[in-house]
Order: structure tokens, then C-alpha cells, then sequence
């Protein structure tokens, strides 16, 4: 409740300290959403989605884009970090993925993974699972019937 002294109201020390926690607390709950398109050809590369790698923060989440028809975005789930939880997305649909956990991401079309449909999400630092994803991700783009070496450069890009 608030005291009136000489006509000027005065919170009290829990009406303040209820207020400052307030603040706190919605001042900590903004979240990103980010953007990436589902492409079939972009800047003469095939079956991609743009940005290929995208950097975020724990609490952001990614809307994926069906700018052409024929896509889907799932995460590889031995490509994502360990508390993580996995997504799948329906063909030529748009899905908002909300993202909490640290760690790279990696993620792919279904239908055009054999053809290096993937991408990377990296939340926060990607220091907890960077090497294991890496290496797992080499291992598969050694079997893409084409983009054979998409992985490797979009690691390269990880900052």
C-alpha cells in the first residue's frame, strides 16, 4: 500500500521491492526471432536454406520459411546438443523452433538431405558440442550425392 504524506503518495520498502522485481523480470524475458528460407537454388547453389548458418541466444527462436515449395526443416539428432530437443517439420510447412540450450545445431530438408539440404544453428557458444557435431557432420556429407563438402564450409563459418 502507499502512505500519503503532505499530499505525495509514498510506496512503502515492498511496494518497491515488488516493483524492481517486476522490472527484472519482464526486462529479461525479450527473446529474437530469426528468419531462414527454404530455397531450392539461391545465388547459384541448389536445395539450400538461407542463412545456411545462423548465430542466436538461448531463448531466440527460428522461424523457417517455405519461399519454395517441396521443403522441411528437422534437426539431426545426433547433431544437436545433448538436453536439447529435437524438431520435424511437415513438408512445405513454416514451424517456429524456440531454442534454450547452448550448442550447435544441425539440421536438414528430409527429402533433400542426400543432396546437402542442411544448416546450422548455433545458440550462444558452441564450444559444448562443436568438435563431436563436426566430425559427425564430415562423416555424413562424405555420403551427399551432391554439396559434398556443405558441411565443412559452414563450419568454417562459426565464429
Amino acid at each position: 500500500y502507499m502512505k500519503i504524506i503532505n499530499g505525495v503518495r509514498i510506496m512503502n520498502k515492498f511496494n518497491i521491492l515488488a516493483f524492481t522485481i517486476c522490472l527484472f523480470l519482464t526486462g529479461n524475458v525479450y527473446s529474437a526471432q530469426h528468419e531462414v528460407k527454404m530455397l531450392s537454388s539461391h545465388d547459384g547453389q541448389m536445395m539450400v536454406f538461407e542463412p545456411p548458418v545462423i548465430n542466436i541466444q538461448p531463448g531466440d527462436t527460428v522461424r523457417w520459411l517455405n519461399a519454395n515449395p517441396g521443403h522441411n526443416t528437422a534437426s539431426i539428432d545426433s547433431m544437436i546438443p545433448s538436453n536439447a530437443k529435437g524438431w520435424n517439420g511437415k513438408m512445405n510447412e513454416e514451424i517456429v523452433v524456440k531454442f534454450t540450450e547452448q550448442g550447435v545445431y544441425g539440421y536438414k530438408c528430409t527429402p533433400h538431405y542426400i543432396l546437402g539440404m542442411v544448416g546450422l544453428v548455433i545458440v550462444g557458444s558452441s564450444d559444448s558440442n562443436f568438435e563431436k557435431v563436426k566430425v559427425l557432420a564430415e562423416e555424413e556429407q562424405s555420403k551427399f550425392a551432391t554439396n559434398k563438402n556443405r558441411f565443412s564450409e559452414y563450419f568454417s563459418l562459426v565464429k
